[in-house]
């Protein structure tokens, strides 16, 4: 067995489907349909998947995606938890520890469903037998806490107020993210660029939040496909190296109401996976040219240039300014337009363009791609993962 992860797979396939606001098929069409296309991407025959992860939400089993791409045998199939927010790096770890380890040799890692047009759970329907989760929310929801908008807005109120911070910086998230999207052919909101003038005149959704905050729901899928990087050099694309991959749990842990802690100001989960990605890559944030934040609400992306060390505590509302995020920005973030314009794929969508910035083929693609930083998580256990070039 390895003593390290670090540069012992690679991310060698990557697909996905239409994303829309009708997919007009089933939930295991569109996974069967974001698999193959992610195992066709690697150049690899279906039969050659192994193992496969997806979230402990998703509704399409691993046995009905192993039936229907044809494959033979499955060695390795496992599910993460807190796929809403905090899965889709998770994955991507669980995939790594199953290689590195003998269990399996490729794996896929998937999740699609329809987010727009099909039945959508209560904030609280967390699936399967009433869960800690479920109890705990009951003492929340009946003073108005009733969804992931309603509780980012606390944290986000208490940010602005103890670092004199304005909406501003909530405006100019959302409009560069706006601003990718537009470019991008593949966008919910493609050639549909918005002005500040469009997110101030929008209306709040949970103050300060608006609508512009929120990221979009959306129906489709991704997938992925990771081997080992022996094998991945003999494959059809320039691999994704992963450098590193980390989840975590922070103190005081629970789901989207981590209330009770010292500072709602700042999320340690976030912090964790951080320290953990840069020992084990040996790299820190200087040396991220691009990053691929999971966005849910605009303030997701203050909290973690913050966590991941971009700039200090009480920073980030200056940071965003003055087209940081952008292409051409000292930290390009989210250039395919993210979870807030791209569509809101609970994260996936974000690895699958992590890869494509270290390919270089991303429509907004920044000169330097040297080593890729992709995150998941927002108030719920968090995840990380630090990419890099052959």
């Amino acid at each position: 067995m390895p003593t390290t992860i670090k540069d012992k797979c690679a991310i060698v396939g990557i697909g996905q489907t239409e994303f829309s606001e009708k997919s007009g098929r089933s939930e295991l069409h569109l996974t069967l349909e974001c698999v193959k296309s992610a195992i066709e991407d690697a150049g690899l025959p279906f039969s050659a998947v192994d193992g496969l992860v997806t979230y402990s939400i998703d509704g399409s089993d691993e046995i009905a995606v192993a039936r229907g791409l044809g494959s033979k045998e499955l060695t390795f199939f496992s599910r993460v938890p807190h796929g809403s927010g905090g899965g889709a790096v998770s994955m991507v770890q669980q995939a790594v520890l199953a290689i590195t380890t003998g269990m399996c040799e490729t794996v896929v890692c998937y999740r699609a469903f329809n987010g727009a047009s099909g039945v959508q759970p209560k904030s609280t329907d967390v699936g399967g037998p009433l869960s800690t989760d479920q109890i705990h929310w009951g003492w929340y929801n009946p003073y108005g806490l009733v969804g992931p908008a309603s509780v980012a807005a606390m944290y986000t109120q208490r940010y602005l107020h103890e670092y004199n911070a304005s909406d501003e910086s909530l405006a100019e998230i959302a409009v560069t993210m706006r601003k990718h999207a537009a470019n991008n052919p593949e966008a919910m909101f493609y050639q549909k660029p918005m002005t500040k003038e469009d997110y101030f005149g929008s209306p709040f959704i949970v103050e300060p939040l608006r609508q512009y905050d929120s990221s979009i729901a959306t129906d489709g899928g991704c997938a992925f496909v990771i081997t080992s990087a022996e094998r991945a050099k003999e494959l059809r694309h320039p691999p994704a190296v992963i450098r590193s991959v980390a989840q975590g749990s922070a103190y005081d842990q629970e789901v989207m109401t981590s209330f009770y802690r010292s500072s709602i100001t700042r999320f340690p989960e976030y912090e964790l996976v951080a320290k953990e990605c840069y020992q084990h890559s040996g790299l820190c944030a200087n040396d991220i040219d691009a990053a691929s934040l999971y966005d849910p609400f605009t303030s997701a992306v203050l909290f973690q240039l913050e966590s991941f060390g971009f700039c200090k505590q009480g920073e980030a509302h200056e940071f965003v300014k003055n087209g940081n995020l952008g292409v051409d920005g000292q930290l390009p973030c989210n250039t395919s337009g993210g979870q807030l314009s791209e569509a809101h794929l609970q994260g996936i969508n974000g690895v699958t363009e992590a890869v494509r910035l270290i390919r270089g083929t991303s429509v907004n693609q920044p000169v330097k791609n040297d080593h890729v930083l992709a995150t998941s998580g927002f108030g719920v256990p968090a995840s990380a993962m630090i990419l890099g070039k052959c």
